[in-house]
């Protein structure tokens, strides 16, 4: 991925927050030469000094034949348009978003791993609820549907990290993005100048 210096994210410690607040992933693989993609639910695990991904296809998706070469999982966090009228001079409308991709390798579960997976993904989403679909609460007929899918762990080797948020914009114009997103009537512009605030890289005043 292409990272000017200005918005190249190197901690990562927020990387891994970030993922984890934006786990719906899309997992990139290539067949004969051809990318293809899946859209899934994705976790992120340490072990040891290691970080895996982990998550599950569709047994019917054929991707997941795929997976005996590299691949490459994208996440996507808010993103929003940035009108040049916001600037205090002349310039260029823009695009600021939050993007991370992670290139690994990956192998496939066996059942039991499968299973632990399902478990920890469940607990994750349903521990809150009332009545919860936890893997110990579900029937024998509802646990036999592991059979249609089939379990990945990914080993992290690279990440790049890019939150493109005007941090090359003076103080001025920054504060006017923030200002002008917040203003504008779609979630996810909000949340950028949200992103943006709490980012903010000027001393106060």
């Amino acid at each position: 991925m292409y990272i000017p210096k200005h918005f190249k994210v190197t901690d990562v410690d927020e990387v891994i927050e970030f993922i984890e607040m934006n786990s719906f992933g899309t997992i990139v693989t290539t067949e004969q030469g051809k990318p293809i993609a899946t859209h899934l639910p994705l976790e992120l695990h340490k072990q040891g000094d290691d970080y895996y991904i982990t998550g599950h296809f569709a047994y019917a998706n054929p991707q997941w034949k795929t997976l005996n070469e590299n691949v490459l999982v994208i996440y996507q966090g808010p993103h929003a348009y940035v009108s040049s009228t916001w600037y205090s001079h002349e310039n260029v409308p823009t695009w600021n978003y939050q993007s991370v991709h992670i290139y690994g390798k990956a192998s496939l579960m066996n059942e039991q791993e499968l299973e632990e997976d399902l478990k920890l993904l469940l607990k994750k989403y349903e521990n809150h609820r009332e009545n919860a679909a936890l893997w110990e609460n579900l029937s024998s007929q509802s646990k036999r549907q592991i059979k249609g899918i089939v379990g990945f762990k990914i080993k992290v080797e690279e990440i790049q990290a890019a939150y493109k948020l005007s941090q090359n914009r003076n103080k001025t114009d920054y504060n006017s993005i923030i200002e002008k997103l917040k203003q504008e009537h779609n979630p996810s512009s909000q949340q950028v100048a949200e992103l943006m605030k709490k980012r903010r890289v000027f001393d106060k005043g």
